[in-house]
């Protein structure tokens, strides 16, 4: 084993092979934590969003809260009903990407899958980014170097992710069940202590008067429909990651399609009762936020004006609840939201590798993106992520403020045309569906679809209108070329295959010529092998072919050629500059034919090392003759390798690995 697979070992784990593909399969209990982390963190930072848009019309904007929760509520649980639709009858794991492919056609099934992996970046380093914030308060020493701190966030969360998805789901159940716990922990808590105990729970800022920039004042007429309808997007942040499970179908144990619906009820269930506990504990408690950069501010009792943002709505409350009655909770509940919010990305990292999977499938994205790694997972695709996300939150020194604009959109372009797409599917199937209790069946679903295609339609108009010029274009010009990007990549696919096809008998003739040439510039073993080696091929002609690029070097080589009595021609080509490739591929240019049907192969003879730096002193030569010649007609490369002593040292401690590991297996 050499130091870089010790520490790959070390760092992910042992190789798996691909036998044991089932024993990473996911019960419902690991399940829900790895598919439910971003939609719960959302739910954790999207009351935030709500009450700093709502802060915009002062006081008399925060009586909207609640009746914004619920109708994210509402969308929540509709949406949730129609990807239940959606895991029946599209297992395969494709989500919104075949969805939409397979109704509406592949430009739409592109526009989906653009906007998805999209939305996974965003979602990772919103997530990480919001973590960050919430870890100064704790950490103050973060204070500038935000983005440097995500980064390193970012790669120790996709080392995990690249030990599998078993493994990553083990280590990341515990927090986000934690959270959960927390949360409830929090409103029923609260709630006892108002309803039994009659005691007044304040909000630090319950006090305080909120002054919002004199534009929405009056808050009437289109300007109040206007705020409101900015309130509702930003609050739908809660809903990002519940596409996540209909991407993750095939990670689910058997039965894979009842499981993964269970677990997404499960979700829609758990995330709307912690968005509107938490909603509705914030106006028991006086929760007030601000947004600082479009004008409001606090005003104290005592009319000192505070110009700062305030603490989260979930710290906040987490004060008024915990803090005299119970100060252990209080500072579990900080802790669990700052690690939720960290691991709020390892949905997409679950999410945005399989759909890239599936992409590379269909030559819209690289092939190797297939692949899966040695814990079994899409370990390609974790890289890619991880890398997107990284330049992100260094670009916007992961700041939450200017990367919540690009968030969202995505995903309700994904919604909006999942939904079409099931629609279209419904009525297809009802057309030849003849048997009663399955036409109700599908009649319901569709009525389910229909009105989820109402409501994300809907969000995704006020969502584009609200966010459109504050950022969320730069989310929608990523989409376009990613788009762009993935039909070049699916052309060139598609023109290698046209042009590779075999077509007529002539693509299976014989070589009606084969002129070999063997490079060489010494008499030793790896040279002797190689002019054996062309021998041996039977080739119309064998020559070998020096280059003479120092006189007296040349004089002494083909003397010893010569003494050595080899079975082939030496021919020396001169070389007045002291080059060795131009002079080389001149000739083989020269020994080629018009003749479609001949073929020059060229044997070069190169050295097997065990070390790395020992490739840097060897074989250079070689490889620029070899990229050169591999853009030439009618002409074929063979490398006829020599180990070295250290290159037969490796291969034999690979060997003895091999048979280890095999000995293990069994």
């Amino acid at each position: 084993m050499n130091l870089w697979d010790a520490v790959k070992r070390l760092l992910v784990g042992r190789k798996l092979a691909s036998t044991r593909l089932s024993d990473t399969l996911l019960p419902k209990r690991i399940a829900l934590p790895i598919f439910a982390s971003d939609a719960l963190s959302s739910v954790g930072y999207a009351p935030d969003e709500i009450l700093i848009m709502l802060s915009l019309a002062g006081m008399a904007g925060f009586s909207f809260s609640l009746p914004i929760g619920l109708l994210i509520a509402a969308v929540m649980l509709t949406v949730v009903a129609s990807y239940r639709q959606t895991v029946h009858a599209y297992p395969s794991g494709g989500g919104d990407y075949e969805v939409a492919t397979t109704n509406l056609g592949p430009t739409a099934g592109l526009t989906v899958a653009s906007a998805l992996l999209v939305d996974y970046v965003l979602t990772v380093a919103v997530s990480v980014s919001s973590g960050i914030q919430n870890a100064k308060a704790m950490l103050p020493f973060i204070a500038g170097h935000e983005g440097l701190f995500a980064a390193v966030v970012i790669v120790f969360i996709m080392g995990i992710n690249l030990r599998g998805v078993r493994d990553s789901g083990g280590i990341f159940a515990v927090p986000t069940y934690a959270f959960m716990v927390a949360v409830a922990s929090l409103v029923l808590w609260g709630l006892f202590q108002v309803l039994v105990l009659g005691r007044h729970l304040a909000a630090p800022t319950a006090d305080y008067t909120v002054v919002g920039p004199s534009g929405y004042d009056p808050f009437a007429g289109f300007v109040m429909i206007a705020l409101l309808a900015r309130a509702f997007s930003s609050g739908c942040a809660a809903l990002t990651g519940v596409e996540a499970i209909s991407n993750g179908v095939p990670n689910f144990r058997p039965p894979k399609s009842k499981n993964a619906a269970t677990t997404l009820l499960m979700l829609g269930l758990i995330a709307v009762s912690m968005l509107l506990g938490i909603i509705l504990m914030a106006r028991i408690t006086g929760v007030k936020m601000v947004d600082v950069n479009e004008g409001a501010y606090f005003v104290t009792p005592t009319g000192q004006e505070i110009h700062t943002e305030a603490t989260t709505v979930l710290g906040q409350l987490g004060q008024a609840v915990f803090y005299d009655s119970f100060r252990p909770g209080f500072y579990f509940l900080i802790t669990v939201t700052m690690i939720i919010l960290f691991l709020a990305a390892n949905t997409a990292f679950n999410g945005f590798p399989t759909l890239a999977s599936i992409l590379a499938r269909d030559s819209y994205l690289p092939h190797q993106l297939h692949s899966r790694g040695d814990r079994l997972s899409y370990s390609n695709g974790i890289v890619m992520l991880a890398g997107a996300a990284v330049l992100l939150v260094l670009a916007f020194n992961a700041s939450v403020t200017a990367l919540i604009q690009l968030y969202v959109v995505g995903v309700f372009v994904s919604f909006t045309l999942s939904q079409t797409g099931m629609l279209l599917h419904w009525t297809r199937h009802l057309r030849t569906e003849t048997d009663p209790s399955a036409r109700a069946k599908m009649f319901r679903a569709r009525t389910v679809n229909a009105v989820g295609l109402a409501m994300t339609g809907t969000v995704l108009i006020i969502v584009l209108v609200t966010k459109f010029l504050r950022g969320a274009w730069m989310a929608i010009l990523a989409m376009a070329l990613l788009f762009v990007l993935m039909r070049l990549i699916h052309r060139h696919y598609d023109d290698v295959v046209e042009e590779t096809a075999l077509t007529d008998s002539s693509d299976r003739a014989l070589p009606s010529r084969v002129r070999a040439i063997v490079l060489v510039n010494a008499v030793n073993k790896p040279t002797v092998k190689a002019v054996q080696f062309a021998r041996a091929s039977k080739a119309s002609t064998v020559e070998a072919v020096t280059v003479a690029v120092d006189a007296e070097d040349t004089s002494r080589f083909v003397m010893r050629w010569e003494s050595e009595d080899m079975p082939v021609p030496l021919k020396v080509i001169d070389s007045p500059y002291r080059q060795v490739t131009q002079p080389f591929i001149d000739y083989v240019k020269q020994v080629q034919s018009n003749n479609p049907r001949d073929v020059v192969c060229v044997y070069i003879p190169e050295y097997v090392v065990g070390h790395w730096w020992e490739s840097l002193l060897h074989n250079q030569t070689a490889l620029l003759i070899r990229t050169r010649l591999h853009f030439m007609t009618g002409v074929m490369v063979t490398s006829v390798p020599y180990q070295l002593k250290s290159g037969r040292s490796t291969a034999a401690r690979a060997k003895a690995a091999a048979v280890r590991g095999a000995d293990r297996g069994h």
